[in-house]
């Protein structure tokens, strides 16, 4: 961690000077170090107790709310589980609407099983509704994160003053603990921009989760560039990371 310190701060001290009066000299600097980085890059490491799950379950993840798809759910974590496998992330809107009734189904499930699982689900209130990640287990569940930074237009519409979207939490949990682990957690739209990034490294976590719900960018490139934001700013940091797309 020490030996990359040099390069966190060179990295920090290069995106400050971009909102400076040098910013061409800053962004001609830049880009030969990305040049550098390109040649000689390596994927970051994902934890060994750490596993992301990926679907393709196109737009019916987290529509389709029957006791037989979280059925199907279950399965696919308990399938995913495995020696020395604490942790399995799901999908942004994986569970759907996040209730007692969902919670008390994985709690359940996951009896007798050492395995938390993080995954995305919607928590909706009287005035909208929050884009979450929960983690559960046996002991129980509870919501971990809420985005800071939903989608505007499709999901945070503030010009709307009586639209229901969703809430933003701009700088709320930038890191979240679990289980001693300082998590940092971003979903979809975060990792295309750049400063829900940066604040969380700028807490220092100790893993990054990065997931989105992608089905509708068929035929683009959006998902694969969230993943490789993730992966740049995960290897620019030196942090480990745990990805999870449904497409």
């Amino acid at each position: 961690e020490q030996a990359h310190a040099p390069a966190k701060a060179t990295a920090t001290a290069g995106l400050i000077g971009l909102v400076t009066r040098i910013w061409p000299a800053v962004a001609v600097a830049l880009a030969g170090a990305w040049a550098c980085s390109a040649a000689t890059w390596t994927d970051p490491d994902v934890p060994q107790s750490w596993r992301g799950v990926d679907w393709q379950m196109g737009a019916s993840l987290g529509r389709e709310a029957g006791l037989q798809r979280q059925r199907d759910l279950i399965a696919t974590v308990q399938k995913a589980a495995g020696d020395g496998v604490a942790y399995i992330v799901l999908p942004e809107s994986a569970l759907g609407f996040w209730t007692p009734t969902v919670e008390r189904l994985w709690t359940r499930a996951l009896a007798g099983s050492p395995v938390t699982v993080v995954a995305g689900a919607s928590v909706v209130g009287a005035d909208g509704y929050d884009n979450v990640l929960v983690a559960v287990s046996a002991g129980g569940g509870r919501v971990l994160y809420r985005e800071r930074m939903p989608v505007p237009g499709s999901m945070w519409q503030p010009w709307w003053g009586d639209s229901k979207g969703a809430r933003a939490d701009f700088f709320a949990n930038p890191v979240v603990v679990l289980n001693g682990y300082k998590v940092a957690p971003l979903i979809c739209y975060e990792l295309l921009v750049a400063w829900p990034l940066l604040q969380s490294m700028s807490h220092d976590p100790d893993v990054v989760v990065a997931v989105g719900n992608g089905w509708w960018t068929a035929n683009t490139s959006i998902v694969a560039i969230q993943r490789a934001s993730a992966r740049a700013f995960a290897r620019l940091f030196a942090k480990p990371l745990v990805i999870s797309f449904n497409t």
